[in-house]
C-alpha cells in the first residue's frame, strides 16, 4: 500500500532537483566572461520505482514513479577537441617564438637601411674611388680611414647585437624552464585537491577547469599527451581523476607528472640563474617519475616554444659555436669580414703609401689573431699609410692611384670563401634567405593561429556559456519548479480534506 504522504516526497525532490538546476544556472551566468570556465548542468535521473524489488515488496497494479534526483553536475566538455587546441598550440608556440626571433635578427641586420652594413660598405668605396680621384688628397684619405671604420663598426654592431639577443634567448630558455616546472607543481597540487574530493561522490568541476588551463597552458611550450586515473571510492564514473603529464618526443614519450609528483626540467649545464652557458644539449630532469632521465636536443619533437628557443639560441652538434639561427648567423657575419679584411689587406700590402712605403694591413684584429665580426678594426691610424699607388718601395710617386684603384675595385671581386661572390652580393644574399624565412615563419604563424582559432571557437560552442541559452534554461527550470510547488499545494488540499474534512461515520 503506498504512502498518503506519497506525493509530498515526490514533488519535493523536485523542488530541491530544480532549484539545484537554478543555482547551477546561476553559476554558469556568473561565470560568462570567466577565463577558462565551461558551463555546467545537472544530470537529473529519476528515482526509484515503488514498490520496490524484493519478496518483502507489497503488490499493486503498475509501478509508481516517485519522482527526480540530482545524480550529478557536469561540466560540459568534450576531450578530442581539448587534444587538438592542445597540438595546435604546441604548432603555434614554436612558430610565433621563431618569427619573433628572425624579426629580432632582422631588426639588428636593418636591410635595406641608410644605416647598415650595404649603406657602410657603398660609401667606402665611394670614398676609395674619390681617393682613387685625388690620392695625394689628404681630407680623401681621412675619409677612407673614416668610412672603413664605419664598415668596421657595422660588423662589430651586428655581432653585438646578435649576442645580446642570443643571451636574451638563453635567458628565455630559463624562464620557460621554470614557468613549466610551476605548472606542473600547480597540476599536481590540483590533482591531490581533486583526489581527495572525487572519493566522496562530487565532482569538483572548478578544479577541473583551473587543471585544463594549466595543461592548456604547458602545450604551448613543449608537446604534451595526457591520461587520467580514478580516484577511486565513491568517485562516480563521469567523474575525471587525476591527470598523468607525458612530454612527447621523437621516442618514448617521458612522464613528468604522476598523480601530485612531478618531475621538474633543467636545462644541461646551467649556471646558477638556470640559463644555458653555451650551446644547448638538452635537458634533464630532477625529482618524480622522470628523475634520472634526460631529453637531448635532437630528441625533441619540432613543436612548441621551447624547441623554437633551443633552434634559435644554439645547441650542439660537433661545430664550434653550435648551430641554429643565431649561431649560424653569428659564423656567417664572420666570415664575411675575415674574407672582406683578407682581401683587403692582400691588395693593401701590395701597394705603397705616400712616402714610398710598402703598405701596411688596413683591418686586423682588435683582440685575438683572427680577424671576425666581433674583431675586426681598422689599424691604420696615419691617412698617410693608406697604399693608394702601385710604384715600386722606395720611389713614392704622389699622383700614383692605381692601387687605390684596385681597392675600391674589390667590391666586385669574387671571393673564393663565399662561394665566389661579392661581398655585397653574398651579405645580400645572407639576408634574402632570411627574409624568406622570416615570412614562411610569419605565415605558420598565421595559419597555425588560424587553425587554433576554428578549435577554440569549435571548443567554445561546447563549453562556453551562452547567456541565451541559460535564460532558457532558468525559466525551464523555473516553470518546472513552480510546477513541484503547485503539486505540494494540490497535495495538501487533497490530504486536509481528507484530514479535516472527513467525518465519522455513526456520529
Amino acid at each position: 500500500m503506498r504512502s498518503t504522504f506519497m506525493g509530498l516526497e515526490t514533488n519535493k525532490r523536485g523542488l530541491y532537483t530544480q532549484q539545484s538546476a537554478l543555482y547551477t544556472t546561476g553559476h554558469n551566468i556568473n561565470n560568462a566572461n570567466t577565463l577558462g570556465y565551461s558551463r555546467q548542468r545537472v544530470n537529473m535521473e529519476t528515482t526509484p520505482g515503488f514498490p520496490g524489488v524484493g519478496l518483502n515488496a507489497g503488490t499493486m497494479p503498475g509501478h509508481l514513479g516517485t519522482g527526480v534526483q540530482a545524480s550529478s553536475i557536469q561540466r560540459i566538455r568534450d576531450g578530442f577537441v581539448d587534444q587538438q587546441f592542445r597540438g595546435e598550440s604546441t604548432k603555434l608556440g614554436y612558430w610565433e617564438s621563431r618569427s619573433n626571433a628572425i624579426g629580432q635578427m632582422e631588426d639588428v641586420l636593418a636591410e635595406p637601411s641608410a644605416y647598415g652594413l650595404q649603406k657602410s660598405l657603398s660609401d667606402f668605396w665611394v670614398s676609395l674611388q674619390t681617393l682613387a680621384a685625388n690620392p695625394e688628397n689628404g681630407g680623401a684619405r681621412e675619409v677612407v680611414l673614416q668610412q672603413g671604420s664605419a664598415v668596421a663598426d657595422s660588423f662589430n654592431y651586428m655581432h653585438k647585437s646578435l649576442k645580446e639577443i642570443q643571451t636574451n634567448l638563453g635567458q628565455e630558455i630559463g624562464v620557460s624552464a621554470k614557468d613549466i616546472n610551476s605548472i606542473l607543481e600547480q597540476i599536481g597540487d590540483l590533482n591531490r585537491q581533486i583526489s581527495e574530493v572525487e572519493p566522496n561522490g562530487y565532482m569538483p568541476n572548478d578544479l577541473y577547469d583551473r587543471r585544463d588551463m594549466l595543461l592548456d597552458k604547458l602545450a604551448t611550450y613543449v608537446p604534451i599527451e595526457t591520461t587520467y586515473v580514478k580516484s577511486g571510492g565513491n568517485s562516480l564514473a563521469i567523474a575525471e581523476g587525476s591527470v598523468t603529464v607525458r612530454i612527447k618526443t621523437n621516442g618514448e614519450p617521458i612522464t613528468v607528472l604522476e598523480g601530485k609528483e612531478y618531475s621538474k626540467i633543467a636545462v644541461n649545464g646551467e649556471n646558477a640563474e638556470g640559463n644555458p652557458t653555451g650551446p644547448m644539449t638538452g635537458f634533464n630532469f630532477v625529482g618524480g617519475p622522470a628523475s634520472g632521465q634526460g631529453l637531448t636536443v635532437g630528441n625533441m619533437q619540432v613543436a612548441g616554444k621551447m624547441k623554437s628557443l633551443v633552434n634559435s639560441y644554439g645547441y650542439e652538434n660537433g661545430t664550434v659555436g653550435g648551430k641554429g639561427l643565431y649561431p649560424d648567423m653569428i659564423k656567417e657575419l664572420n666570415k664575411m669580414a675575415k674574407e672582406f679584411a683578407e682581401e683587403f689587406n692582400i691588395v693593401q700590402e701590395g701597394g705603397t703609401d705616400l712616402d714610398g712605403a710598402k703598405g701596411d694591413p688596413f683591418f686586423g684584429p682588435s683582440t685575438g689573431v683572427e680577424i671576425t665580426a666581433e674583431t675586426i678594426k681598422v689599424i691604420i691610424t696615419d691617412a698617410r699609410k693608406i697604399a693608394a699607388s702601385d710604384s715600386p718601395v722606395g720611389s713614392a710617386e704622389v699622383g700614383n692611384a692605381k692601387n687605390a684603384q684596385k681597392l675600391s675595385e674589390i667590391q666586385f671581386k669574387a671571393m673564393a670563401g663565399l662561394g665566389n661572390a661579392t661581398i655585397q652580393s653574398y651579405f645580400s644574399g645572407v639576408v634574402g634567405k632570411l627574409g624568406v624565412e622570416g615570412e614562411q615563419a610569419k605565415k605558420l604563424a598565421f595559419n597555425s593561429a588560424t587553425l587554433l582559432g576554428a578549435v577554440s571557437n569549435r571548443r567554445d560552442s561546447i563549453s562556453s556559456v551562452s547567456l541565451d541559452e541559460e535564460m532558457t534554461d532558468m525559466i525551464r527550470f523555473q516553470q518546472a519548479y513552480n510546477a513541484s510547488a503547485r503539486m505540494i499545494t494540490v497535495i495538501d488540499e487533497t490530504l486536509d480534506k481528507i484530514i479535516n474534512g472527513m467525518g465519522r461515520a455513526g456520529m
